[in-house]
């Protein structure tokens, strides 16, 4: 996919995938800075002694939500830039569902397909991707979701067709 689209571009890619992020590495550094962040502790996260002891995954394994939290820097990472748009907002998911846990040091990368695209009021473009968290190595995705974000653009930069 191209570093940058325009507006008018946008609804020609749905049913595309339309990016494939950098593998990101999920260390203990990083799973015990989003235990801090949410003050979310549970052994299975942030004691590996423990979590290889007691727990069905050898180990620590990743938060879901520190998992779906990186969508936005593979979004960023991999998805064509929008050349008018002014901000982006995420509006929210329709569906979300943690498939297999991330263990710590696993790397993992997301996967953007354009499953719609609706221009709202002036100045909005409202997308919708199906997104899946792979990790490499694993058959089964660490998350599948359906994703809303909202481009914001002067609305004197609409499309005339649309």
């Amino acid at each position: 996919m191209g570093t940058e689209i325009s507006l008018s571009d946008v609804r020609g890619l749905i049913g595309m995938e339309t990016g494939l992020s950098d593998w990101v590495t999920v260390d203990q550094t990083m799973i015990d800075a989003f235990a801090g962040a949410t003050d979310d502790h549970q052994f299975i996260h942030v004691d590996p002694e423990r979590a290889a002891a007691e727990s069905p995954f050898g180990g620590t394994i990743a938060h879901g939500f520190l998992t779906l939290s990186l969508l936005s820097a593979m979004n960023y990472n991999c998805l064509p830039k929008v050349r008018e748009q002014t901000m982006g907002i995420n509006y929210g998911f329709d569906r979300v569902r943690f498939m297999t846990p991330v263990k710590s040091g696993a790397r993992v990368r997301g996967r953007f397909l354009l499953s719609d695209a609706r221009f709202r009021g002036g100045g909005m473009l409202m997308t919708t991707y199906d997104v899946t968290i792979e990790i490499e190595n694993e058959k089964k995705p660490a998350l599948t979701a359906r994703w809303i974000t909202i481009i914001q653009f002067d609305p004197k930069d609409r499309p005339e067709d649309v």
